[in-house]
């Protein structure tokens, strides 16, 4: 018999058309890595099964993140006053200085926090493919943490020096590197299923047979999405669409990442493919991307109703209502990150036969009493933060418990990572953490890529932008 989890008294979140609706006082029960049943009483099937009170609770769908770079953890804080240039060769190209352990800890500590903030499915672009050693400790450590993921093998640009110029370390689609892209994807999935490959690419400078090959790989291999960075107009205004359209590989397995200052004619082709876009708006806002997609076409944030706003106020009007909704933020969290994947049939809802991928918010907390009994959804888009997520369970496993994060069984998979196994509390992982990102900043001192504004003159030379465009 599967081990049962049953989650009783709760608000729970049930899909109603495009939006949720809440159940409240009902129980949920979980069988193994699936809902089982939703209902206003169910009784524990056995005397082994574990339950949680949820009385003033919300159960939510587990959250989808489609774009992120999970092992930059040790890298986090050295960005915060950067732009997208200065990002380039302080972060982007950091990965020359992480050791395959730094890697496995970045990683690890990535997908938890991750987990720790509701998110229990998250697009990878992991280009630290440094050495195919790189790749394995990160694809072992997302195996390890109990995220589901696409872990998005990406061919690497690397740094073979940094002075008196960046000079580039050599061919990043070698034969290893293409080998083992297929060898990864034919053998998903990872994880009794939670880790599948995708492909992470952003050389679309390169010959348009070598794209064209490398794509045909990526889907023959079984890769369940592409992924790729396009910011028009920041080194170049050619239309990244364009060209994948020209090369006949736009498709719905294609996820491009920020897509600001798109055209009519890039949404237009973007939408007869089926293709998607995953904005990251911290980012766009931050590092002069330009307005984030998301803000204009569905996001519904603060920020969007202020600019809708301010445009009935310059007409000498006031505006009487607003159009966006709390739904539509957590529409764009949940069922339509699982659209995204292609996994609306198992994620993004809570539906009896759906996979166990939920969050538990502690609606009595001092930010959520009182929202969590008018609107739950309201409730947890803008009065939630992570110290109310209680409970997060990934694949019918309990990941973070009474609001902290439970241990993490490492069980190295592959014999490249020289991970032992064993089983780590989040302080252990902190301590590996803070030991790795000293001898990160160290390897980058003695590399001497020290001085950001000849590290910003180099980078702009490396890609061949125009100096012109940047003030």
């Amino acid at each position: 018999m599967p081990s049962t989890i049953l989650l009783q008294n709760a608000t729970i979140l049930v899909p109603s058309g495009d939006d949720v609706v809440p159940l409240r006082k009902h129980s949920l029960l979980i069988e193994g890595n699936k809902i089982a049943q939703i209902s206003s009483h169910i009784a524990p099937p056995s005397a082994e099964t574990q339950v949680i009170d949820c009385t003033g609770k919300i159960v939510s769908p587990g959250f989808i993140d489609t774009h992120h770079h999970l092992w930059q953890t040790q890298l986090k804080g050295r960005h915060a006053d950067h732009t997208l240039i200065e990002y380039m060769p302080t972060g982007n190209l950091q990965q020359i200085n992480y050791s395959p352990e730094d890697i496995f800890w970045g990683q690890l500590a990535g997908c938890l926090e991750a987990l720790d903030a509701g998110t229990t499915t998250v697009v990878d672009h992991a280009h630290m493919n440094v050495t195919a050693a790189h790749s394995l400790h990160g694809l072992q450590a997302t195996i390890s943490s109990g995220i589901r993921s696409i872990f998005c093998y990406t061919p690497t640009h690397t740094v073979k020096s940094w002075k008196p110029e960046i000079v580039p370390g050599g061919n990043f689609l070698d034969d290893w590197v293409l080998k083992q892209l297929s060898d990864l994807a034919t053998a998903a999935p990872y994880g009794d299923g939670r880790v599948e490959i995708g492909l992470g690419f952003d050389g679309l400078m390169l010959p348009k047979d070598v794209v064209v090959s490398l794509y045909d790989r990526a889907r023959k291999a079984g890769t369940k999405v592409i992924t790729t960075h396009y910011v028009r107009g920041h080194f170049s205004d050619d239309s990244l669409v364009d060209l994948l359209d020209s090369y006949g590989l736009l498709g719905p397995d294609i996820i491009l990442s920020h897509a600001t200052h798109l055209t009519s004619s890039d949404v237009e082709k973007l939408s007869k493919a089926k293709s998607w876009i995953s904005s990251t708006p911290g980012s766009e806002l931050q590092m002069a991307h330009g307005y984030p997609v998301c803000f204009q076409d569905g996001c519904r944030l603060q920020a969007e109703r202020a600019r809708r706003n301010e445009e009935v106020i310059a007409s000498g009007k006031t505006p009487r209502s607003l159009d966006l909704s709390v739904q539509d933020v957590f529409r764009l969290a949940t069922i339509q990150g699982a659209r995204t994947l292609h996994m609306e049939d198992k994620l993004g809802s809570i539906k009896v036969g759906k996979l166990a991928d939920l969050v538990i918010f502690d609606g009595t907390s001092p930010g959520m009493i009182c929202a969590s009994e008018q609107d739950p959804v309201a409730a947890i888009v803008f009065h939630s933060s992570i110290r109310d997520v209680e409970t997060v369970i990934v694949d019918g496993q309990v990941r973070k418990k009474h609001g902290r994060l439970t241990p993490v069984e490492i069980g190295p998979s592959f014999p490249e990572v020289h991970i032992p196994k064993q089983t780590v509390e989040w302080g252990q992982v902190a301590q590996k953490l803070v030991a790795s990102r000293q001898s990160i900043e160290d390897a980058r001192v003695k590399s001497g890529a020290t001085d950001l504004d000849s590290l910003v003159s180099a980078s702009l030379k490396l890609f061949h932008a125009d100096l012109a465009r940047f003030e």
